[in-house]
């Protein structure tokens, strides 16, 4: 299968945001990881940008699955990360799949 520059680009991305997530994930915190969410406006912004933002990429994500019949086993996988390593990470992750996904459907 080719490999696209597309592609790559989503690899490094993906790649790039699990390590700009748990560097900070893995700091010590004085408070727990919630209240950190919410520790000030700026925070508790950006926090409930992202709760939007994530839960439309998982509907899309979910509905895109189906309708190029991607497996439901990577669409769950990758749900499961979402919340379990980073969005950064799983956003382009799916892309990336669905990218190889289509470049095969055209191959």
């Amino acid at each position: 299968m080719k490999i696209t520059g597309l592609q790559v680009l989503y690899g490094v991305l993906a790649i790039v945001g699990v390590c700009v997530t748990w560097y900070y994930n893995l700091q010590p915190m004085e408070i727990s990881y919630i209240e950190g969410l919410y520790a000030n406006p700026a925070a508790s912004s950006f926090t409930n940008d992202l709760i939007v933002v994530v839960s439309a990429f998982l509907v899309w994500s979910f509905v895109e699955t189906r309708r190029l019949k991607m497996s439901y086993v990577l669409w769950v996988v990758g749900f499961v990360l979402t919340f379990v390593i980073a969005a950064a990470m799983t956003v382009p992750l799916f892309m990336l799949l669905r990218e190889r996904h289509l470049t095969a459907m055209a191959e």
